[in-house]
C-alpha cells in the first residue's frame, strides 16, 4: 500500500478525541470500551498508548491510568478518531462519556498507532488519515487514498470549496466572523474539512463493514490563530468557540453512527503545548518497510481475525488431551493386572490349563 503526501496549510488538526481546556474528553465510545468517570489526570505523552489500548493493541509500557478499564478480549472498535484543538481553555461538550484533566501537555502524534494498524492489517488496507499542522502535510495510507482523494487539503482548495454548493458558510451562524479575513478563513476551513470528512464517510459506508480498524487524527489550530488575531476576550473568539463546540459534538455523533456505534471519538483541548513538535518525515515507500518482517522495528507478525478461533481450538484441545492423559494414567496406576487386564487374565488361564 503506497502512501501519498499532500501539502496542507499551517496548523490543521488531527484524530477524533474530545478534550476541554487541557483536558481529554471522550465524546463517543461503545459499551465494551469501558471509560470510568473521574478526575484522574492523564499525561499528554500517554494519549497514544490510550488510543492503542482502546483499539486492542499492546503497548510497550503498562498504562497505569484508572480511567480506562480492560474491555472485552474479542470485541474491539472499528475506528478511533482523535481531534486535538489548540488555543482554547474549554469547550462546551455536555454530551460526552467522560472527561479527564490533561497534565504535561507535550506534543504527541499517533504515528506508532498508525504503524501498528498498517503492519497488522496491511492486506485489508485500513483507513489511516492524519492531518498534521506542524509539517503542513496530509498523510493517507490504505483505503484513505481512494476515499479521501477528493478532500481539499491546501488553503487554495479550501477557499474554492467554501464558495461551492454545500459549503458550511450557508449553514453556520458566522455572527462576528469575517469570511474574508485570513484568521477567520483558516478557522472556517477547518470546520469545512470536518464536514467533508463525514460526507465522504457517508458516501463510503462500506468502510465500517470491513474487519480492519480505521484511524483518524486531526489537529485544529484555527481558534489559536483567532486568539492571536483578535484576543481571547474578543467576540470573534467567543463566537468561534461556540461554533466549534457544536460542530465537534455533531461530528462525533455522525462518525459514531456511521460506524454503527463501534467507534471511539475523543477530543483534546490544550491552551498551548509546552514544547514545539518535531516530527520526522515519512518516506513514500515506508509502507513496504513496515510490512517487511526483516525491518529493524521488530514488528510482530500480521494479525489475522482467525486467530481467536484457532486460539480457542488449540487451547481447549490441549486441555481435553491433558485431562485424558491424567485420567488414563490414574486408571493404569490403580489397575489390578490379574482382574482388569485381558492379557494377564488369558495368561493365567493358559497356565492353569497347562
Amino acid at each position: 500500500v503506497a502512501s501519498r503526501v499532500f501539502p496542507l496549510w499551517a496548523n490543521f488538526p488531527s484524530l477524533l478525541v474530545s478534550v476541554q481546556g487541557d483536558s481529554l474528553t471522550i465524546l463517543q465510545a461503545p459499551g465494551y470500551v469501558s471509560f470510568q468517570k473521574g478526575d484522574w489526570p492523564i499525561s499528554g505523552e500517554k494519549i497514544p498508548d490510550m488510543v492503542a489500548l482502546t483499539m486492542g493493541f499492546s503497548v510497550q509500557e503498562d498504562l497505569s491510568w484508572p480511567g480506562l478499564r480492560a474491555g472485552q478480549l474479542f470485541q474491539r472498535p472499528r475506528a478511533n478518531m482523535l481531534v486535538v484543538v489548540r488555543g482554547v481553555d474549554s469547550l462546551a461538550l455536555p454530551q460526552n462519556v467522560a472527561s479527564y484533566p490533561l497534565e504535561n501537555p507535550v506534543p504527541f502524534t499517533l504515528d506508532s498507532v498508525a504503524e501498528t494498524v498498517h503492519s497488522l492489517f496491511a492486506e485489508d488496507t485500513p483507513v489511516v488519515l492524519q492531518l498534521a499542522p506542524s509539517e503542513e502535510r496530509l498523510y493517507m495510507l490504505g483505503k484513505a487514498n481512494a476515499v479521501f482523494e477528493d478532500l481539499p487539503v491546501t488553503l487554495q482548495q479550501i477557499r474554492s470549496r467554501l464558495s461551492q454548493d454545500g459549503s458550511v458558510l450557508a449553514s453556520l451562524p458566522l455572527n462576528s466572523l469575517n469570511r474574508n479575513a485570513e484568521a477567520d478563513l483558516l478557522f472556517l476551513s477547518e470546520v469545512q474539512v470536518l464536514h467533508d470528512i463525514t460526507a465522504l464517510l457517508q458516501r463510503h459506508r462500506h468502510l465500517a463493514q470491513d474487519h480492519s480498524p480505521d484511524l483518524y487524527s486531526l489537529e485544529l489550530s484555527g481558534l489559536e490563530e483567532l486568539g492571536r488575531r483578535y484576543g481571547q476576550d474578543s467576540q470573534q473568539y467567543r463566537d468561534a468557540t461556540a461554533i466549534l463546540a457544536n460542530v465537534l459534538q455533531k461530528f462525533g455523533e455522525d462518525v459514531f453512527g456511521l460506524y454503527g456505534g463501534s467507534a471511539v471519538v475523543e477530543v483534546v483541548t490544550v491552551k498551548s503545548f509546552e514544547a514545539p513538535l518535531t516530527r520526522k518525515s515519512r518516506s513514500i515507500l515506508e509502507s513496504k518497510q513496515i510490512s517487511n518482517p526483516g525491518s529493524p522495528y521488530n514488528l510482530a507478525y500480521k494479525y489475522n481475525f482467525n486467530y481467536a478461533v484457532i486460539f480457542n481450538i488449540v487451547l481447549w484441545l490441549m486441555i481435553i488431551l491433558a485431562l485424558a492423559v491424567i485420567v488414563i494414567s490414574y486408571n493404569l496406576w490403580n489397575m489390578d493386572p490379574g482382574y482388569d487386564s485381558i492379557i494377564y487374565r488369558m495368561t493365567n488361564q493358559k497356565i492353569r490349563l497347562d
